[in-house]
C-alpha cells in the first residue's frame, strides 16, 4: 500500500457526512408528493432512520434538523436519544418560508411585525441549538421580489442586515451562522441572497463566527463551483455545503447523480487544504429529496457517492501536479487529475470497511437487514412526516 492510499484511508475514515432529517419523510415535486410506507411519524422515529445509513457507511455520524418540522417539546431528549442509536443532532435549520405571513418575505418583508416574527423564530433556533449542543444555524431564505418595483432592493439588505446582525449577537462562543444563498426559486425577478458573493458580503460584516454555506444545487448552469470554493476557502469563510445533483435547476438529487466529475472537482480544492476531515470546521451535509426512491437506500447512496469522490481527490498526486502546473504543462497537469478520477477506489474503500468492521457492500448489507420491511410493519396510523404541495 502506498503512503498516499494509507493517508487517504485515515482522512477517509475519519470523514462524516451530516443526514438531513427532512430526507426521510415524504416528499415531492411542487406539485404533489408521494407518500412512502415505513415513512416516520416524529423526529425520533427520523433519528432512527439516520442510524441505519451511520451503521453501513460508518460515515454518517450526525443528523440536522429542520424546525419547525422537527419541533418537539424536551429536546435534551431528543439530543439523547440520537446519542443513544449512535449519533448526533448536528445544524439546525431555520425555516422561514411557510408561513402566510412570509408571503412577502420574512426577514426582508416590509411590515417590522413580521420580520420580527421570523427574528423570533431564528432566536428560538439557537435557543435549540443550546439545548442540543448543536454548534452550527443555518439560514436559508425564501426572501425576494417577483417584479420591478415591488420594494426596495437596497431597503431588502438592511432589513436583512439588521435581522442577521441581532441573531449573530446571541450566538453563543462556540456557535456558528452559516447563511446560505439560492440563485432564483421561489422569487424571480429578486433573491435576497442571490449568491456567494451576497452572502460573503453580510458574513464579513458580521463577523468569525459567520460564513457560508453552498448548496451544489444552487447556482447558475455552468457555475464553477470549485472555483467558489477555492475563493470561500482563501478567505476562510467557507462553512459548509449542502450537497446535491441537478440537471436544471435546485432539483435535489442524490449527490455525484448528475456530475459525478464536478462532486470530485470540489472535493479536489477541499483535499489540496487538507479540509476534509471531520475537524476542519467545514460542515459536510447531504440536502436531498428522495421522492421515488426509498429514502434510507437513498442516503446511504449519497454517503457512498461522496466517499468515493472524496478517496479519488485523495489520490491525487500532488506533487506531480505542482511539477506540471509549475512548468506551465497543461496536459501533463490535466492527466494527472484525470489519472486520480479514473481510479477505481471501490477496492480501497472495501478495504477500509472491512478495517473498520462494517460489511463490504452498505447498499446490499441494508437491503438484507429487514429495517425497510419492518418499519412498513410497524409505523401503522399516526401522521408521516413530510410537506404538502
Amino acid at each position: 500500500m502506498s503512503d498516499r492510499t494509507a493517508q487517504a484511508k485515515q482522512v477517509l475514515a475519519a470523514q462524516n457526512i451530516e443526514l438531513p432529517s427532512w430526507a426521510f419523510g415524504n416528499s415531492g415535486t411542487r406539485f404533489k408528493v408521494f407518500a412512502q410506507q415505513g415513512v416516520p411519524r416524529d423526529p425520533f422515529e427520523k433519528l432512527a432512520d439516520a442510524a441505519q445509513v451511520n451503521q453501513y457507511t460508518g460515515a454518517a455520524r450526525s443528523v440536522a434538523l429542520h424546525i419547525p418540522w422537527d419541533k418537539v417539546d424536551d429536546y435534551g431528549a431528543l439530543a439523547a436519544h440520537a446519542a443513544g442509536l449512535g449519533v448526533q443532532i448536528g445544524t439546525i435549520n431555520s425555516n422561514t418560508f411557510q408561513d402566510d405571513d412570509y408571503m412577502l418575505g420574512s426577514v426582508c418583508h416590509p411590515d417590522p411585525a413580521v420580520r420580527r416574527k421570523a427574528t423570533e423564530h431564528l432566536l428560538e433556533c439557537v435557543d435549540i441549538m443550546d439545548a442540543t449542543g448543536s454548534r452550527d444555524l443555518k439560514l436559508w431564505f425564501a426572501d425576494g421580489t417577483n417584479y420591478p418595483g415591488q420594494d426596495s432592493i437596497a431597503d431588502r439588505q438592511d432589513r436583512l442586515a439588521e435581522v442577521l446582525t441581532e441573531v449573530y449577537a446571541r450566538l453563543g462562543d462556540h456557535q456558528r451562522l452559516l447563511l446560505e444563498y439560492k440563485l432564483f426559486e421561489p422569487s424571480f425577478y429578486t433573491m435576497d441572497v442571490p449568491d456567494w458573493g451576497t452572502a460573503y458580503a453580510h458574513c464579513l460584516k458580521l463577523g468569525p463566527k459567520a460564513q457560508v454555506v453552498i448548496d451544489t444545487g444552487h447556482h447558475a448552469p455552468g457555475t464553477n463551483i470549485e472555483f467558489i470554493v477555492a475563493i470561500l476557502l482563501r478567505e476562510g469563510k467557507l462553512g459548509g455545503f449542502d450537497f446535491n445533483s441537478r440537471f436544471y435547476a435546485d432539483d435535489d438529487l442524490m449527490v455525484g447523480s448528475a456530475d459525478p466529475f464536478q462532486l470530485f472537482r470540489i472535493m479536489h480544492e477541499l483535499a489540496l487544504r487538507g479540509v476534509v476531515g471531520p475537524d476542519s470546521g467545514i460542515a459536510y451535509m447531504l440536502d436531498q429529496c428522495h421522492n421515488i426512491e426509498p429514502k434510507i437506500a437513498g442516503q446511504i447512496r449519497s454517503v457512498m457517492n461522496v466517499q468515493e469522490a472524496t478517496a479519488k481527490a485523495l489520490l491525487v498526486d500532488t506533487d506531480a501536479l505542482a511539477a506540471a502546473q509549475a512548468a506551465g504543462d497543461v496536459l501533463g497537469a490535466n492527466a494527472v487529475l484525470m489519472d486520480a478520477y479514473n481510479t477505481d477506489v471501490r477496492p480501497l474503500l472495501v478495504e477500509l470497511r472491512a478495517e473498520q468492521g462494517l460489511d463490504a457492500d452498505p447498499m446490499a448489507a441494508y437491503a438484507a437487514s429487514g429495517y425497510a420491511e419492518k418499519i412498513k410493519a410497524d409505523r401503522q396510523g399516526g401522521q408521516a412526516a413530510g410537506w404538502g404541495a
